[in-house]
């Protein structure tokens, strides 16, 4: 497992030099900092070297690293972490999300799509039909499922331990009699717990439309049970609109 292998000295040198997938029979790669070294400090490597290589968050900025350096260097760890947060927090994202990826067997779920764009705008979503593999810890799960010679995987984790969050597909179609303005969330309970308010969409919100959202949960809610429909129009309208929830739909990444 390479824990954002290093990219100053090594990034396009001969295989012999750097890590590589002819170095293990499997080679699985958790890219944080591949942004390039000039001018942005980069730490890591940015090319696919393994058999499977995550980009948690798109592989270049993770979420939290940009914290003001105070707030970093006290770090709820202690100062020496935050510190080493300050200078590197982006490289070291890598061994704390593999370090949660023991304690989360079923989390960070690696997506295959050509681009971070890509997956964030829905077009990679669900995962294929063998599955999607496990960034960090149980990655190796998926060693006899690789049909090609690199793969590409992409995911979001959350700001702060724990790391990992869990994608979901929500589609809704409103219910009601006139067009509003406003905004509509949707929160998922299931067996495995219950997901905070998630906006799927604002601006116009118009009856028998339909609106659909990805949501990455902090929380793998397991067989749903129900779901919560909430909106609102921000200001008091004297004809007081009604607007419902025809149907809610929701897929899951990993089982489709």
């Amino acid at each position: 497992s390479g824990l954002d292998p290093a990219q100053p000295y090594f990034q396009g040198t001969p295989i012999e030099v750097r890590l590589d997938k002819s170095d293990a029979d499997f080679v699985d790669i958790i890219h944080t900092d591949s942004a390039p070294t000039i001018p942005h400090l980069g730490f890591g490597i940015s090319p696919a070297i393994g058999h499977i290589d995550f980009y948690p968050n798109g592989g270049e900025q993770m979420p939290g690293c940009g914290k003001n350096p105070v707030s970093q260097i006290v770090d709820l760890d202690g100062i020496w972490e935050g510190t080493r947060d300050f200078v590197a927090c982006n490289h070291l994202r890598s061994y704390k999300y593999y370090s949660d990826s023991i304690i989360y067997p079923d989390g960070f779920l690696g997506y295959p799509c050509a681009s971070y764009d890509l997956f964030q705008s829905g077009s990679c979503f669900p995962c294929p039909e063998e599955g999607c593999p496990n960034m960090g810890h149980y990655a190796d799960k998926f060693k006899d499922k690789i049909k090609t010679d690199f793969v590409k995987l992409y995911l979001n984790t959350g700001e702060a331990r724990d790391f990992p969050l869990w994608r979901y597909k929500v589609t809704v179609t409103l219910s009601g009699k006139s067009k509003v303005k406003g905004y509509v969330n949707v929160a998922l309970y299931g067996s495995g717990g219950n997901t905070k308010q998630y906006q799927i969409t604002k601006g116009a919100l118009k009856p028998d439309n339909t609106y659909t959202a990805y949501i990455d949960a902090d929380v793998n809610v397991g067989k749903i049970t129900k779901v919560k429909f909430l909106w609102n129009n921000n200001w008091i309208n004297p004809t007081f609109p009604k607007l419902g929830a025809a149907t809610i739909t929701v897929e899951v990444g990993q089982n489709r």
